[in-house]
């Protein structure tokens, strides 16, 4: 990869997705019961990895996986242009649709004595949740209140009681209801002792997922990295700074093989920014400014309107860990992909679900570069082609907006950011990005 500086990649490289079998490499041995979290630093493991209890419990071929992959995508982009678009939706509300899509883990412990749990890592979401006992509709494995000595039921006075959507009290807590397509999720604001690695944080307001119901229920909790009141940044300022990075591993990295890093110490200094826009309307989303992109060296004539930064309407570009397949608005998207089959000398075209550019063979593919404001990356073809597992099948790995959400938003997704490091200094107003293999 050559890089100016380098960036999460904006088109899928999809070798690493190339899955019959999610399964470790002949000879290495696969321990699933370890954590080594350290410091402010928790591992992070990829929700269909071998060690993952969320992953699917049938091996799925590799056109299922990459089908499966891109269905839960169209729901989290519905998801994301309810935000935009300021409609009483919020990140707990998802039900399958939206829990299912942060595709990222982290082990975390709620409680004393501490309860060990799973956390969905979403930096487009606030407020964290985790299923309890008794809930109607919630997995098995949920966090027990009872048990813990320092739980406590949020009161209605209290101001994280206004920092949710639709909150209602009943008796002295307040609790809310919200809801996303077909599903429901009733909660209680509470507060307890939340431990990430090694580092306590006493009375964290949370949701307490008393009820669930619709297509499906929630498999795992969700951990807020956006950045509003009730997000982890906000809750932790005093200790973090406002400050984390993580480094995201491939889908097949066995055990807990990437990491979440909290704080401003041990960042990346050889790292390069480009800086955050703030939409006041969504000022918890992570806006860049995208201004263009090459395929080859020839810069694609792409409408400025498709990917200038507007607050009132909320487009412009965002970074998202919880999308996995990279979105462009329609008319960005469809001056790339025509300039890129141009370039692609292979035959006649044909598609595969949601992805228009395939190739019944392996093609020799130009590089793609993405220009932001203070860098540049160009990618080569490893990180924006689909690759069949017998080679049979060659695919962009990148699509347009489905067309029945509100389509102004480019949405910079997690497998682009496969094994990198992003940086998000919120002080600063900045986020950077270095290269870093995530997988050890």
């Amino acid at each position: 990869m050559r890089t100016t500086p380098p960036l999460p990649l904006l088109v899928l490289s999809l070798s690493l997705l190339a899955l019959r079998c999610l399964c470790p490499s002949q000879g290495s041995t696969l321990s699933c019961g370890s954590s080594n979290n350290e410091g402010s630093t928790l591992e992070v493991m990829h929700v269909y990895s071998p060690c993952s209890p969320f992953r699917p419990k049938k091996a799925l071929s590799w056109e299922q996986s990459i089908l499966d992959l891109a269905a839960k995508d169209d729901a989290r982009l519905l998801y994301l242009s309810s935000l935009v678009a300021r409609r009483s939706i919020v990140p707990i509300a998802s039900g399958r649709q939206v829990i299912q899509s942060p595709t990222y883990i982290v082990r975390v412990r709620f409680g004393t004595p501490a309860q060990p749990m799973f956390m969905a890592l979403d930096t487009s979401s606030d407020v964290a949740w985790i299923p309890c006992t008794g809930c109607v509709g919630c997995s098995s494995v949920v966090f027990n209140p009872t048990k813990s000595t320092t739980y406590k039921p949020v009161g209605c006075s209290a101001p994280q009681c206004t920092q949710v959507p639709n909150p209602t009290c009943d008796g002295a807590a307040c609790s809310f209801n919200l809801t996303y397509g077909s599903s429901t999720v009733a909660a209680t604001i509470s507060q307890d002792r939340l431990v990430l690695a090694t580092d306590p944080i006493p009375n964290y307001a949370f949701g307490c997922i008393k009820a669930a119901t619709g297509n499906s229920v929630p498999p795992q909790g969700l951990l807020g990295l956006g950045r509003g009141p009730m997000s982890l940044l906000s809750q932790s300022q005093s200790l973090y700074q406002s400050t984390f990075s993580y480094c995201l591993p491939d889908f097949r990295s066995a055990n807990f093989s990437g990491s979440l890093r909290l704080g401003p110490v041990a960042q990346p200094i050889r790292i390069k920014f480009t800086p955050l826009l703030t939409n006041p309307r969504r000022s918890s989303l992570y806006y860049v400014n995208m201004n263009g992109i090459s395929v080859g060296r020839r810069l694609v004539n792409i409408p400025p309107s498709a990917l200038a930064f507007n607050p009132t309407t909320g487009a412009g570009t965002i970074f998202d860990s919880g999308t996995v397949f990279t979105r462009l608005v329609q008319p960005a998207y469809i001056a790339v992909r025509d300039e890129f089959r141009r370039r692609i000398k292979a035959g006649p075209v044909s598609s595969l679900g949601g992805f228009d550019t395939c190739y019944m063979q392996t093609v020799v593919s130009p590089t793609i570069t993405l220009h932001f404001t203070g860098m540049n990356v160009t990618l080569p073809q490893e990180n924006f082609l689909i690759h069949s597992t017998a080679g049979s099948i060659t695919c962009l790995a990148m699509a347009a907006s489905p067309d029945n959400v509100n389509s102004v938003l480019n949405v910079i997704a997690n497998m682009q950011q496969q094994n990198h490091r992003l940086l998000y200094d919120v002080p600063n107003s900045r986020l950077g990005v270095a290269r870093e293999p995530c997988t050890h």
